[in-house]
C-alpha cells in the first residue's frame, strides 16, 4: 500500500508485517486529529480489545501542527509538536491494542480543502487493504470543519469501491457537537459501559492538549455517562455509558445521496418532531 506523504506513519503495536496487520481489520475508525479517535470510536476500540477474530485499525488524517500548546508545551514549534502528538497517538494505539494504526501526515488545510483528493486516495487504499465490516468516522453535523473534510473524504473513498467490497456499517461520531439531538429512531445506539478503565486510559494519553487545561478525558466521559442516564425518561439505566451515531450507511449504498440533504433530512426530522409535540 503506497501513501501520498512519505512523511506517513503505519505503526504495529505487536510487531506484525503491516500487510497482515491491515488484512485482519474488522472495525476501523478514521478520525482528523490525534484523540479523535480515542473519543469517538471507543465502541469498536473496546469491541476489539483482547479478541483473537477481531481487530481495530485506526487512521489519523492529519499532522497535529496546528494543535493548541500551553504549560510545558507553549513555547513548542509546529515540528516539536507534530512529533509529540504522533507518539501520543503511538501510545494509545498501544494501550488500546490496535491492530494498527496509520498517520497520514497531511495538513488540516489539505484536510478541509474541498479537493482533498489525496486524502480520498489514501483513504480508498486503505480500506482496499482492511477491508473492514464496520467504520467509525467524524459526523457530517460536527462544527470542526476538518472533522468534516474527513467525512467528505471517507464517502468519496468508499464510493470508489464495487458495492461488494463496501463495509456493512459507516457511523459518524460525535466530537464537537454530540448527537443528542437525533431522534431517537434515527439514533444509533453504542453501549460503551465495558472497561471503563481501558476507557479512561485512552482519552487520558493526550497530554500534550489535556494539560493546557481542556479536560477532554473528564468532557468524553461526563457525556458518555449523560447519554445513559437521558437516553430513556421512562426507564431505569441500561447501560452506565453510551455513545451515539448517526448511520452513514445509506451514503455509501447509495452515490447520488448527497451528504448535505441526508443529514438535512435528519434535522428536518427533529424540527417535525419537535412542532409535533409542541402542538398547536
Amino acid at each position: 500500500m503506497k501513501l501520498t506523504n512519505t512523511t506517513a506513519d503505519i505503526f504495529v503495536p505487536d510487531g506484525r508485517p503491516a500487510e497482515a496487520a491491515l488484512a485482519r481489520t474488522t472495525h476501523l475508525g478514521v478520525g482528523a486529529h490525534q484523540d479523535d479517535l480515542e473519543f469517538m470510536a471507543v465502541h469498536g476500540i473496546l469491541a476489539c480489545f483482547g479478541q483473537p477474530d477481531a481487530s481495530f485499525c485506526g487512521v489519523t488524517c492529519t499532522d497535529g501542527a496546528g494543535s493548541s500548546r500551553s504549560g510545558v508545551y507553549a513555547a513548542y514549534t509546529d515540528e516539536q509538536m507534530k512529533a509529540v502528538r504522533r507518539a501520543e497517538q503511538r501510545t494509545a494505539a498501544m494501550v488500546g491494542r490496535y491492530g494498527a494504526m496509520l498517520q497520514l501526515d497531511f495538513s488540516s488545510r489539505q484536510v478541509k480543502a474541498q479537493d482533498n483528493a489525496a486524502v480520498v486516495d489514501d483513504l480508498a487504499a486503505i480500506l482496499r487493504a482492511t477491508r473492514p465490516q464496520t467504520v467509525y468516522t467524524h459526523v457530517p453535523s460536527d462544527k470542526h470543519d476538518t472533522h468534516v473534510g474527513v467525512v467528505r473524504a471517507l464517502v468519496a473513498a468508499v464510493r470508489r469501491l464495487p458495492p461488494a467490497d463496501r463495509p456493512q456499517n459507516v457511523y459518524g461520531c460525535e466530537i464537537w457537537r454530540d448527537l443528542d439531538w437525533l431522534p431517537d429512531e434515527s439514533k444509533v445506539v453504542l453501549d460503551v459501559s465495558g472497561r471503563p478503565n481501558i476507557s479512561a486510559a485512552l482519552s487520558g494519553v493526550f497530554d500534550s492538549q489535556i494539560s493546557g487545561g481542556k479536560r477532554y478525558d473528564d468532557a468524553v466521559m461526563g457525556r458518555r455517562k449523560a447519554h445513559a442516564t437521558f437516553f430513556e425518561s421512562h426507564a431505569v439505566d441500561a447501560a452506565t455509558m453510551l455513545t451515539f451515531a448517526m448511520d452513514l450507511s445509506p451514503l455509501v449504498r447509495d452515490d447520488t445521496l448527497s451528504i448535505a440533504a441526508y443529514t438535512a433530512g435528519l434535522i428536518d426530522a427533529l424540527k417535525a418532531d419537535v412542532v409535533k409535540r409542541i402542538g398547536g
